[in-house]
């Protein structure tokens, strides 16, 4: 008898995967489950560029709307057009030459460029250490979902199997690292400096200063 979900060969009567510690009724259908991201509730709204201009909206052109002429003065014949007021209208039709420097564009400052992403050093309980500046995964095998890109993935080694295969997330948003637990089983919990530790609920990013510890089933690690 084998695993569905990893493949490893069961003894008899066994209950649960000594390998991925999964139920020997599970299968990948039913051990797949949606995204959570969406729900993420701290960061959410993306960021306006520095230094872009308000997007302005054009609206269709509109047509020129005719004076109205009344029937006296549609045929009421004018004063007679002498030579100096024809070179005077002449005159007036021509738009004057610009000199040079008139009217220039005064010269706009570039936006400033976003500072580069901020480098934090997770030391954890295994003895490992990683320098981490993008996003990531941590579990024992971390495994993203097909349409998913990270930098890192780290793994965790746990003989006791407290750590979920892939536990949870991290990222950056403004210079600060965050972590998403992603529906693990034993759940994870940020102690920050002179705070009470607090639980994270699945699917929501939580800020993690420097100093600040997460654990993580049996193992935890640190945020330098």
């Amino acid at each position: 008898m084998n695993c569905l979900i990893c493949g490893a060969v069961l003894p008899p009567g066994a209950m649960f995967c000594g390998d991925c510690g999964s139920s020997t009724t599970a299968t990948p259908r039913s051990r797949t489950r949606p995204d959570p991201r969406p729900g993420d509730t701290t960061i959410i709204e993306p960021l306006r560029p520095r230094g872009a201009a308000p997007e302005v909206v054009v609206g269709p052109p509109v047509a020129p709307v005719p004076l109205p002429v009344s029937a006296d003065s549609a045929f009421a014949p004018g004063p007679p057009a002498s030579a100096d007021s024809a070179d005077a209208g002449s005159a007036a039709s021509v738009p004057p030459t610009p000199s040079a420097g008139a009217h220039e564009p005064a010269p706009v400052d570039p936006a400033p460029a976003d500072p580069p992403p901020a480098t934090f050093v997770l030391v954890f309980s295994t003895g490992e250490q990683w320098a981490v500046s993008g996003t990531g995964l941590i579990g024992r095998r971390p495994l993203p979902q097909p349409t998913e890109y990270h930098d890192e993935i780290i793994a965790v080694a746990d003989r006791g199997l407290s750590v979920s295969k892939t536990h949870l997330e991290f990222g950056q948003h403004d210079g600060e690292l965050w972590v998403c637990d992603r529906f693990s089983g034993n759940g994870t919990i940020i102690r920050r400096p002179r705070e009470a530790p607090m639980r994270c609920d699945p699917g929501r990013r939580y800020l993690v200063p420097r100093g600040s510890r997460v654990d993580i089933g049996e193992q935890h690690f640190t945020v330098a």
